[in-house]
């Protein structure tokens, strides 16, 4: 069995059905698939490249997401539209996953799965061969299953109208996760940043309810307190683990060296 069959798509998804973690690294400032070697190496299972809050250009993000394929760790890549053309390129360059922000009905769910998958289950553009598969020559109704099965949805919910309207999202064929987008949300909700407030809280609740009832895997991101993030976790969100993004990683470490280099030059009075 190939690796986007035994593994890909379907080791995040089985871990997280079972409750086992996924670790997910984000990309925002680095521009070569070295990147995705720091990954594997730092031993994540997932990267996700977020071209929604970078100026990342379409060839960057495929070819950091073609070397994580090489690698047998699953690419990820959060888009800034839910465009048809753009979404079909990322996914012919490498990407295994595409992670849409902001949808609020289940039409826009549909046309982000539409986009993603090859007919009958899309209307993703036909295409010869892809790094995923390893550009292997295969015949197009069996080329277009197996890249379907290499594929997955994860839909971003960010604002009060994706929450009312959540169980009917969730319903949707071939969404595989869903995610909630907590600082976006809490600020739609008017309470920027407080994810413990009583507006906030219940979205969750409602979220985990609707998830738990559709069989689909929940992520809540957004949340800066570990000991809720795991109450949460264990009240069953999955615990799809985002570890950081490499911008934020590198400014912390930085910060530190730079803490370290003053110090050193302390002496003892």
């Amino acid at each position: 069995m190939d690796w986007w069959d035994r593994g890909g798509v379907h080791f995040v998804i089985d871990r997280l059905a079972k409750g086992l973690p996924v670790t997910a690294l984000g990309v925002r400032s680095a521009r070569a698939p070295e990147i995705a070697r720091l990954a594997k190496a730092s031993g994540h299972d997932v990267i996700w490249v977020d071209m929604e809050h970078s100026a990342l250009p379409v060839d960057v993000a495929a070819q950091i997401c073609a070397c994580a394929c090489d690698l047998g760790i699953v690419p990820f890549v959060r888009v800034p539209e839910r465009e048809y053309g753009v979404i079909g390129r990322l996914l012919d360059g490498g990407a295994m996953g595409i992670i849409a922000p902001r949808i609020e009905t289940v039409d826009q769910a549909m046309a982000v799965v539409e986009a993603c998958r090859f007919p009958p289950l899309g209307h993703r553009s036909a295409v010869a061969i892809v790094p995923q598969l390893q550009y292997r020559r295969m015949p197009p109704a069996a080329l277009y299953d197996a890249a379907n099965r290499a594929t997955l949805v994860k839909v971003l919910i960010e604002s009060p109208l994706g929450i009312r309207n959540l169980e009917a999202i969730a319903a949707v064929p071939g969404v595989d996760i869903i995610a909630i987008g907590t600082n976006d949300l809490s600020a739609e909700l008017g309470v920027p940043g407080e994810f413990m407030h009583a507006r906030v809280r219940e979205a969750h609740d409602h979220a985990l309810a609707v998830c738990q009832r559709a069989g689909k895997p929940l992520v809540i991101g957004g949340i800066s307190d570990a000991r809720y993030s795991a109450q949460l976790i264990r009240r069953g969100a999955a615990p799809f683990l985002m570890t950081g993004i490499d911008t934020d990683l590198l400014l912390a470490a930085a910060h530190e060296r730079v803490r370290q280099a003053l110090a050193s030059l302390e002496t003892d009075t």
